[in-house]
Parts: C-alpha cells; structure tokens; sequence
C-alpha cells in the first residue's frame, strides 16, 4: 500500500463522522425494532444498508432523518444533535441532506422544474426566481434528465426519469449528504446499472456521503464502500463487503452465498466488470 493511500485513510479517520449514532431504540407499541443500535458513516463513503423485512431499515433512516422520535439513543449528524429541538440546529441538518425515497416523492400537480425548485424556495424565499431556475436547471442536468423533462409532470416520466428528477430535488440544497431509500427498485437491469453510476459519478463529483437502503446486490458490489447488515435489531456488522461476507450469521451467509449473491460476485470478477464504454472485449 502506498505511502499517498496511508495518508488519505489516516486522514479520513481524523475526520469527524459524517453520521454517528449511538444507543438507537425505536419500538412500535410492544415490537423493538431496534435495541441500542450503533453504527458510524465516514465523511466521502457510500454506505449500503441490507437487512431482512422488518428489521427497520427505512425506520433507521427516519430516525436518522428526525422524520420519528426514538425511544432512547444519540444521533449526530454532521457533528450536530440530530434530535435536538434547537431550530437553527435542526435547519442546519435539513439544509445538508437530500432524500429520495422509493418512489420518488415527486408532487404530482408540479412539473420537474417546479419539484426541483421547492427546497430552493423553502429554505431560501430571498432568492430571485431566475436564480432559482437556474439552480433547479442545473440539478436536473446534473441528475442526467434532458433540459425538456424540465417542464414535464411526473405522470409523463418513465420509472427511472422519476427517480432522475428526485435525485435533482435531493441535490438542490447542494447537500453533504443523500440518503437513498431502495433507488434501483423498479427499474430492469440496464436501468439500474446506469443509476447506479449516477450515484456514484455525483458521491465523487461534488464529495457526498451517501446513505443507500437496498436490495440489489449488484448495487452493492459495484457502488458501495461500505455494507451495514440490520439483524437482531441492531447492526451486526459496518465494514467493507470482503469482510462482510465472511461474517459468520446465518442471514448475511444466505443473502450473499446464496444464487443471486454467487451471481452478482462471478459478475463484480468478470475482466470486463469495470470496463468503461469501448472497453470490453
């Protein structure tokens, strides 16, 4: 390992975490879907968060979010208190976060421009309005939609133009960090593949930390630093997928040494996995 890598990882442990949480409990009536969960995100990594149905995945984000109060833990975000009532400190973590959800979120009744320009006119009502235009144009070129989808309903946008558009809205804020809940669901695989070096092209482009709920495993072998595994309400495991896959859990053994995570790792081994456009053989 070079002495430039060393150095780059030693600096990125000094840095503070990007999302820090500690002694997470969320319970629904009698159900305790997480129970003292702990679990960092390092500042510049994407983070791909895996785990059975019902064990809380979108829950974890919600809280993380502060869209739901948990019952006990300490959540920092960006080095503030997360769950504090404090508006200026809860400003300041909306202000630095982006979401898309599963299904785009998109309001119906506005057209991409207008979708894109909310958070602007949120946040930032002093803004002249060609400014915000210009601001909502330039995250919808950034999310790959051409400039026509601008004036276009979300009713009038393919599955993955939907999730294109949510991911300009995500970005208008210019935020540290995104979270992503399930951003591949729906889409073939031709579709998928091409979000997913979306995610990736925009994490390393303007230096986001990224948040990602998924399923697909390709997903995770192709964009993800790091994978959290949610199992017996808390994280069993935040590390790289090498090292996850050699975890010694009955689910995280099935779910990736199982048919499709054979698959998806034969794919991720291929010489042509990482080949650009004209490279492959």
């Amino acid at each position: 390992m070079s002495a430039v890598v060393v150095h780059a990882m030693a600096h990125q442990e000094e840095l503070p975490l990007a999302i820090r949480v500690r002694g997470l409990t969320n319970t629904f009536g009698d159900q305790v879907v997480h129970e003292s969960l702990d679990m960092d995100v390092r500042p510049g990594e994407i983070v791909g968060v895996v785990g059975g149905s019902g064990t809380g995945k979108s829950v974890l984000m919600r809280a993380i979010l502060n869209l739901r109060r948990p019952q006990a833990g300490v959540i920092e975000v960006l080095g503030v208190n997360a769950l504090s009532e404090d508006k200026d400190a809860r400003l300041a973590v909306e202000r630095n976060t982006g979401v898309l959800y599963q299904n785009g979120a998109l309001f119906s009744s506005l057209t991409v421009m207008e979708n894109v320009s909310v958070p602007l006119k949120e946040h930032y009502p002093e803004l002249p309005l060609d400014i915000v235009h210009d601001l909502a144009m330039l995250k919808i070129r950034l999310s790959g939609l051409a400039d026509t989808a601008a004036a276009k309903y979300p009713s009038q946008l393919s599955g993955g133009m939907r999730k294109r558009a949510g991911i300009a809205r995500a970005l208008a804020l210019d935020p540290a960090l995104l979270f992503l809940d399930e951003p591949t669901a729906g889409l073939d695989p031709i579709g998928a593949a091409a979000f997913d070096e979306l995610i990736r092209t925009l994490q390393q482009a303007l230096g986001l930390t990224v948040f990602l709920i998924t399923h697909d495993l390709d997903t995770l072998y192709t964009i993800c630093d790091r994978v959290a595994v949610l199992a017996d309400r808390r994280v069993l495991i935040n590390a790289p997928l090498a090292e996850v896959e050699t975890f010694d859990h009955p689910w995280v053994q099935e779910y990736f040494h199982g048919p499709r995570g054979r698959a998806a790792q034969s794919a991720q081994q291929s010489p042509n996995a990482h080949a650009g456009p004209g490279e492959k053989e």
